[in-house]
């Protein structure tokens, strides 16, 4: 019989491009002092997990994350290009007003949010993404059956696991609160099926009390007629 293994999912910390609201994707962005102080505050928090694993997206903004909470277990990192972030093509490194002005016949389709659709030229659609993310979280699960594994990734990663959890498309705005550093538990039963998600923890941001606040990205904003 499958056993169930837990996930402790962490989006990475704050980066500037963060706080300019520009396209990351699989632009190697490193953590900004703030992403650093979440990172290790995440790291306290994370002491006292029973964690066996810590695996990361091998972008830097993750692997910084991943260091303090790796240092505080004594366990290495393990890195996979499985878990970057979803690569928007030419948007990357561009705010949304620049990606209007620059290519606005890629952002009119991006803002349709069509899970077939890479809308933004040499990009990756919805549905690759989402693809490639069960993939890495079926391999994950597949070695690590049983066990507690910290998983630091991206905030579009953590948006494809809502959404499957939650029986939601893959297409439209992002509909969860996903802060960066922030603690996210969730419960896989069966590495051959790693769509089957049990959220048991979400969006817990309790260790970052008192930092600035976060930047946001709605994307739901863009929707509204201008």
């Amino acid at each position: 019989m499958p056993i169930a293994t837990e996930l402790i999912l962490i989006r990475h910390g704050e980066t500037d491009w963060n706080r300019e609201l520009r396209f990351q994707g699989h632009v190697d962005v490193p953590l900004n002092d703030i992403g650093h102080e979440q990172a290790r505050r995440l790291g306290l928090r994370l002491a006292g997990e029973p964690v066996q694993h810590v695996v990361s997206s091998d972008l830097m903004r993750a692997q910084q994350t991943a260091t303090p909470a790796a240092q505080q277990l004594k366990l290495p990192i393990v890195t996979t290009v499985g878990l970057r972030e979803q690569h928007f093509g030419v948007a990357e490194g561009l705010r949304a007003e620049e990606i209007r002005e620059l290519h606005p016949r890629a952002w009119e389709d991006w803002l349709l949010f069509r899970e077939d659709h890479a809308a933004m030229p040499e990009g990756e659609s919805p549905r690759a993404f989402h693809a490639r993310i069960l993939e890495a979280l079926g391999r994950i699960v597949a070695a690590h059956a049983g066990q507690n594994v910290l998983v630091v990734t991206h905030g579009g990663v953590l948006d494809m696991v809502w959404r499957t959890a939650q029986g939601l498309s893959l297409g439209g705005p992002r509909q969860s609160e996903i802060p960066n550093a922030g603690f996210n538990r969730i419960r896989i039963a069966d590495a051959a099926d790693p769509a089957r998600i049990q959220i048991l923890d979400w969006a817990d941001t309790g260790h970052l009390a008192d930092l600035p606040p976060q930047p946001t990205y709605d994307q739901k904003r863009h929707l509204e007629p201008r």
